[in-house]
């Protein structure tokens, strides 16, 4: 396994260095996993660096690992000629499913099991905007070649997890053009699968059965900005952004992150929680088929959980090293 690591800024260098930690024990582990770790500059850092955040090195690195762990990076505004790299990184390699898995985890609400599935490429974050000093617009694009491929990548997800339905999120009552064209094209890849329910679901409707009763979803397939919002808020019945891992994953390259962000008021503090970075890991060993690890990984997390061996964001008392030594005893010990 070739893993490419992008720290980034803020705790994002915290936080994939602990979950390295965890990747060099579940390596060694029987079969063993042959491990090739490099390591890029990405970010805000990277940007006052090199006058670019996100170099032509670490896009080539990125393209030929077989999975990439991201941490975080700070993305402030007005700064002339800086764009999220990460953005740029999903879009240049086609990183076109951004996939969130929510599920109960010891201590939250019970009976979750959903993956929220985004498309990741065009939507309000392809990056077409303009200004005058009266009105700013921002372009949403809508294709059917991405429409077509996120929601069949939902439907094969739902197929493979035994699932029977899968639900349509948009606002085709109101974005006729853009979310009619997203719903029309779901309506028909779905004839291909039918022995799959499609329902269709206005945004605002399915914000609010995420909270009324979150049980009822299994695969949500939907826009780039309403998929970000909604997997935030579908997150915290589940232990918030501190558990939120995440996979951008194309039909070449995996890229996995924590979504908490850089979080620049605890770095160096020794309380950055590293699970959601740790839970990236799980998805990255996933991509590369050895869910054995993966499973490992997550079931160490769910103890962790369980013991209260967690940082103070979750309840517990250890600072990030500390967490990451306890999951790595719960490791060696289910081993």
């Amino acid at each position: 396994m070739r893993l490419a690591v992008l720290g980034g800024d803020g705790i994002g260098a915290e936080v994939t260095r602990e979950a390295v930690r965890v990747l060099e024990v579940v390596a060694k582990l029987h079969p063993p996993l042959e491990l090739e770790l490099c390591y890029g500059e990405i970010g805000l850092g990277a940007f006052e660096k090199y006058g670019h955040p996100l170099p032509e090195a670490t896009l080539e690195m990125v393209r030929t690992a077989d999975a990439t762990l991201f941490g975080a990076v700070t993305t402030p505004p007005h700064i002339a000629g800086y764009r999220s790299p990460i953005l740029s990184l999903r879009q240049k390699l086609e990183l076109y499913a951004n996939v969130r898995r929510i599920r109960s985890r010891p201590g939250t609400r019970p009976g979750i099991d959903m993956v929220i599935v985004r498309e990741n490429t065009e939507g309000l974050y392809a990056g077409r905007e303009r200004s005058s000093p009266d009105e700013a617009v921002t372009e949403r694009v809508i294709t059917r070649s991405a429409s077509e491929r996120i929601v069949r990548y939902a439907l094969e997800l739902a197929r493979a997890r035994g699932d029977r339905r899968v639900t349509l999120v948009h606002k085709a009552n109101v974005l006729r053009e853009t979310c009619g064209l997203f719903r029309r094209v779901g309506r028909e890849v779905a004839t291909h699968y039918p022995e799959i329910e499609l329902e269709d679901m206005l945004v605002d409707t399915c914000a609010m059965e995420l909270i009324r009763a979150p049980e009822r979803f299994s695969v949500i397939v939907t826009t780039n900005l309403f998929g970000d919002i909604l997997s935030d808020e579908a997150c915290m019945l589940v232990g918030g952004l501190g558990l939120a891992a995440s996979g951008n994953i194309g039909d070449r390259a995996g890229l996995f992150e924590p979504v908490h962000g850089s979080a620049p008021d605890l770095q160096s503090t020794g309380r950055a929680n590293p699970l959601a970075a740790i839970l990236s890991l799980a998805l990255a060993l996933e991509h590369v088929e050895r869910t054995d690890l993966a499973v490992l990984v997550e079931g160490a997390v769910d103890r962790a959980l369980h013991t209260g061996s967690v940082t103070p964001d979750l309840g517990g008392k250890l600072s990030t090293r500390e967490a990451t030594d306890a999951l790595i005893a719960e490791i060696e010990a289910a081993a």
